[in-house]
């Protein structure tokens, strides 16, 4: 993973990369020029890992999936200083121009991530290299992509569709419908990736592109489709392979001491202590001001009411694995205090203790971006709506088992005990689910995605695909909403500025 990191760090430093901000209107810069630069091997390297880099969260400010993802939800406001990054307030009100910066920051880090992939899938298959190697180079190109349009298709609908590389005056391209660009870009792509990807990594490799990864992206994808028999076919794939488990402790997936651990599917490497930066910047963006943050993403009272309690009052351990609340622990022996937010609650996912994280906005917790609980959830979502709703039960309750069974496991958990004295779940929590009607098991699979993946910038894009009953009913508390209108984000104004070709 440090051989990646460094080699990414390495080509960001020296070779044809262009301003993620600019990237669709300018001509390719830097060191190298593209008829010197893809000659060896290593190059090839280079530019693949380089691909991976629009990924991370070194800016939370050009990965800005999370605003989307989170902030647009009805699981998080703004939070911050009144008067901090109010493009994002503009966002979480649904009061959204076309030159808000958030829209450019993510068409820009996206398109960018777009042009580098391109730019391997089209420069190194004329290098003279190990074939093996390349083929795969080649694989986690087309995987990456997928994996950027399937986001612009997520934020922004409609999108121009560039599939080689372009100078900026052959850039004037409208808009392909979704449905297309699923059809004929994304879906195409992730096949080929998942022919051609290894299943493991070992060494400095781990943390690439698997089959298991590509695998998992299309069953996504077949499910924001409502293609709901080859999601099922595909993400039963992914459970089948036995390459992936859950972690016995909820907590340990958002953990810098299990990185790449057997749920992780996909996961984005963020690295501390380097020069330049590529640690994790979501740290501070998350973390209260007394501890150097800015308390962004702050989770609502909403969300925090959506985990269940049992008879005796003992709630869903994930909300506190998830969530700051009053007069709980935080982190460095602080206790949280709700005059921390704006909402009386903070995120714990990305937070790190001074003795792990010495500098704040350099963290070294990676963003898992596809885990195992994600693909058994697709898998009981997609069985449910194909008319399998009794198999459905099966992957929705491996993850609500792993949720209650967290108090076996971990110790900084109250202990409850049985009448040997040995731990046990306290009674009640998170039973399995049984029913098998339809309906009511799509509402529960719902909730339970809300719980599972809270904070991990999944839930506007669910509320949305989810419908327009859904989405109306669950956004009531945000008044500017308005399905129809917000189903997608405005293509930033820059962009309509420089392709005049864009509807």
């Amino acid at each position: 993973m440090k051989k990646l990191m460094n080699a990414v760090l390495l080509i960001i430093l020296s070779c044809w990369i262009t301003s993620c901000q600019k990237s669709l209107d300018k001509q390719l810069q830097g060191v190298y020029s593209t008829s010197t630069y893809y000659k060896t091997e290593l190059q090839a390297i280079q530019s693949i890992n380089a691909a991976y880099q629009l990924l991370t969260f070194t800016s939370a400010t050009s990965n800005c999936i999370w605003v989307f993802g989170d902030v647009a939800s009805d699981d998080a406001v703004k939070g911050g200083n009144a008067g901090d990054q109010t493009d994002i307030g503009l966002i979480d009100q649904f009061n959204v121009i076309p030159t808000n910066g958030n829209l450019g920051n993510e068409w820009g880090t996206l398109y960018e991530g777009i042009t580098r992939c391109n730019m391997v899938l089209a420069k190194v298959p004329l290098i003279v290299m190990d074939t093996a190697l390349q083929a795969r180079i080649l694989a986690e190109a087309r995987f990456l992509r997928a994996w950027y349009y399937s986001n612009l298709i997520n934020v922004f609908g409609d999108v121009p569709v560039i599939l080689e590389p372009l100078n900026g005056d052959q850039l004037q391209i409208t808009q392909s419908p979704a449905k297309d660009i699923y059809e004929t870009v994304i879906e195409p792509d992730l096949l080929i990736a998942i022919k051609t990807l290894p299943s493991i990594y070992s060494g400095a490799d781990v943390g690439r592109a698997t089959n298991g990864a590509a695998m998992s992206l299309l069953a996504k994808v077949y499910l924001f489709q409502n293609k709901w028999d080859s999601a099922a076919t595909t993400a039963g794939n992914v459970v089948n392979s036995n390459q992936y488990s859950l972690m016995q402790v909820y907590s340990q997936d958002f953990s810098a001491t299990h990185k790449n651990n057997p749920e992780s599917v996909f996961e984005v490497q963020m690295m501390s202590g380097q020069n330049p930066l590529i640690g994790n910047s979501l740290n501070q963006w998350f973390a209260p001001a007394v501890y150097g943050g800015y308390y962004f993403d702050a989770p609502t009272q909403g969300f925090v009411d959506d985990f269940e309690i049992n008879p005796a009052g003992i709630v869903d351990p994930r909300l506190d694995y998830t969530v700051g609340r009053d007069s709980a622990s935080w982190f460095n022996g602080l206790v949280f205090s709700s005059t921390w937010s704006p909402t009386g609650y903070l995120t714990r996912k990305f937070q790190q203790s001074a003795s792990e994280a010495p500098i704040i906005g350099d963290g070294s917790v990676d963003y898992m971006a596809i885990r195992f609980a994600d693909v058994l959830l697709f898998y009981a979502e997609a069985l449910n709506e194909s008319g399998h709703s009794a198999q459905a039960l099966i992957p929705l309750n491996q993850v609500r088992k792993r949720a209650r069974e967290s108090y076996l496991y971990d110790s900084s958990l109250p202990a409850y005990t049985d009448t040997l004295g040995l731990r046990t779940v306290p009674p009640g929590l998170l039973p399995d689910i049984i029913t098998t009607s339809q309906t009511n098991l799509r509402s529960i699979i719902q909730h339970e995605r809300r719980v599972e993946l809270g904070f991990e910038f999944h839930r506007y894009f669910d509320v949305i695909r989810w419908g327009a009953t859904y989405s109306n009913a669950v956004m009531s508390n945000s008044p500017g909403f308005n399905y129809n209108t917000n189903k997608t984000f405005p293509i930033p104004q820059s962009e309509r500025d420089t392709n005049k070709a864009l509807k």
